[in-house]
């Protein structure tokens, strides 16, 4: 974490260069590095554990990013395609569903994805249940099925 929080102190102060100055910038850097890391440690409750756990997980999330940005470019061409019909018959409809996902952090990560999706919006969120807002009726098939519901299944194990 710390070698990443550096680099991150790299990237935002944006000076790279091979003076003196830069030294002073790298000194100071892990300086603050390793505050903020200490004070991961002591307020968040951040261990090396939770670490390794994230990093385990990392190919799965960005497996699931890649899979969210390609249905909301879908989605989007979705709702172009009904906005820029001359006779677009939308039928708007709420639906409950109930997904079996077990960690809080898989259930919002699901009902934040459905609403970035455009055409759908996530009402309301409790416990499995999902009650969610649909555009149009075929904006609603298979969401209990989703690939982002398979991909956060992977996730929970």
């Amino acid at each position: 974490m710390i070698i990443l929080l550096f680099l991150l102190w790299l990237v935002l102060n944006g000076r790279f260069s091979a003076d003196a100055g830069m030294v002073q910038v790298c000194v100071v850097g892990i300086v603050v590095a390793l505050f903020a890391y200490l004070f991961a440690r002591k307020a968040l409750g951040y261990t090396f554990k939770a670490e390794l756990r994230i990093w385990k997980k990392a190919p799965v999330l960005l497996a699931y990013f890649c899979i969210l940005i390609k249905e909301i470019i879908i989605a989007n061409f979705q709702m172009m395609k009904i906005v820029v019909s001359k006779k677009a018959e939308i039928h708007p409809v709420m639906i409950k569903v109930k997904i079996p996902l077990k960690t809080n952090f898989a259930r919002v990560l699901l009902a934040n994805s459905i609403t970035l999706t455009p055409g759908t919006i996530t009402a309301e969120l409790e416990g499995d249940c999902f009650t969610i807002h649909c555009v149009d009726t075929s904006f609603s098939e298979g969401i209990e099925n989703s690939s982002f519901v398979k991909i956060l299944e992977r996730l929970e194990k």
